[in-house]
């Protein structure tokens, strides 16, 4: 319904919008529904437990009366003006959604008439998504996962910009070893599948997913949104996940300085030009030690940055194109330093039509900051 007025690399913000806000009002009337019957059965007057059931504190996320679903779906005129309304209201009661939903501009009746919209409604009202339906957020996580696939299959070159095929990912994450207890960070999350690889893989080997702190940073607004809803729709709250530019501001930090993790894992933009070489050569940060790359291949800057966010014994997975293996200049300057670090441990080739956007082949790069002498210790 909403192909042709819309080019398909857009519509998934919409899809995905309708789809959180579904889920949130959905949980919000089980949660509301099973206060009042708790407070009625204490011999509370409906009208007194209707009252508790309104309170925010007895909500994982509050939806005010604007954003509930059922009022939203007896809208007949301004669908598009209420749904943004009902998006801002859900940001100024949840300080977690802050920015999360409002960038989605459904406010555009050139693009979005009210007869779209309304059938855009009708289809979602037909499933309720609630934790009686859904009980395990996973459940819908992964179903939105699979959108976000078909969505970049569908959006061809710009699919790459928030998606990395699953294949390429997973094979990151199995060479990582991701274990509980560990902070994970990616640099340049775009939807996030990374970090949930992880935290899947924590699952699959017996571990407790839970049990992994997961942390992010993307640039893009409307797929940082993305990357948040699909924390929130995998029940990870506790993810943090920044908006901003790695490379010119760096979000993640701990009083002043880079925060450190035992796993970094990234697909960064492919030699990406003007990737703030200007930024880099001020930097306070101590992250590129073995020099700046040129202003035409941002690739090295990611790999640098990613390094000095490593632990003493962490590891780092990221995706590059060959480029980076055989460039000169400064990039060969910073290939020598790493190098001689003992840093690099492994490079994988991968081959050609992998990725959206580029036909090129690609390589992954592995880095252990561990010294032999130090694997050793560890072991003992």
């Amino acid at each position: 319904m909403l192909r042709g007025s819309i080019d398909s690399s857009d519509y998934k913000n919409y899809i995905f919008g309708m789809l959180f806000l579904k889920r949130l009002s959905d949980v919000f009337e089980d949660e509301y529904l099973a206060v009042v019957e708790r407070e009625m059965a204490q011999g509370r007057s409906r009208e007194e437990a209707e009252e508790i059931a309104e309170d925010p504190d007895e909500h994982q996320f509050y939806v005010p009366e604007r954003a509930r679903w059922e009022n939203l779906s007896q809208k007949t005129f301004n669908i598009g003006e209420e749904i943004q309304k009902a998006f801002y209201a859900l940001e100024d009661e949840n300080s977690s959604l802050v920015g999360v939903l409002t960038p989605i501009d459904f406010n555009d009746k050139d693009r979005l008439p009210d007869v779209t919209l309304l059938k855009l409604i009708a289809h979602f009202s037909k499933m309720r998504l609630g934790n009686a339906e859904i009980p395990n957020p996973d459940m819908l996580g992964d179903a939105y996962m699979y959108l976000i696939a078909r969505f970049a299959d569908d959006a061809g070159k710009k699919g790459g910009e928030f998606f990395t095929p699953r294949g390429v990912v997973r094979l990151v994450v199995e060479l990582l070893k991701p274990q509980e207890g560990m902070y994970i960070c990616d640099p340049t999350c775009g939807s996030g599948s990374m970090l949930l690889e992880c935290a899947q893989y924590v699952k699959e080997a017996g571990g407790n997913p839970r049990n992994l702190r997961l942390f992010g940073q993307e640039k893009n607004l409307n797929t940082w949104s993305i990357a948040k809803m699909n924390m929130l729709l995998h029940g990870r709250l506790d993810a943090v996940i920044e908006r901003g530019d790695t490379i010119r501001d760096p979000k993640l930090k701990l009083d002043g300085a880079l925060r450190l993790y035992h796993r970094v894992l990234a697909n960064p933009p492919f030699s990406l030009k003007n990737w703030g070489k200007e930024e880099a050569e001020a930097d306070e940060l101590d992250r590129f030690a073995f020099g700046i790359p040129s202003a035409s291949y941002g690739d090295l800057a990611f790999v640098q940055h990613m390094i000095s966010t490593l632990m003493l014994d962490g590891m780092c997975g990221v995706v590059m194109p060959h480029g980076v293996l055989f460039r000169g200049g400064k990039e060969a300057q910073i290939r020598q330093g790493i190098i001689e670090k003992d840093w690099l441990e492994a490079v994988i080739g991968l081959p050609e039509n992998l990725f959206y956007g580029t036909n090129i082949p690609a390589c992954i790069l592995i880095f252990n900051k561990a010294s032999p002498a130090n694997l050793v210790q560890n072991t003992r």
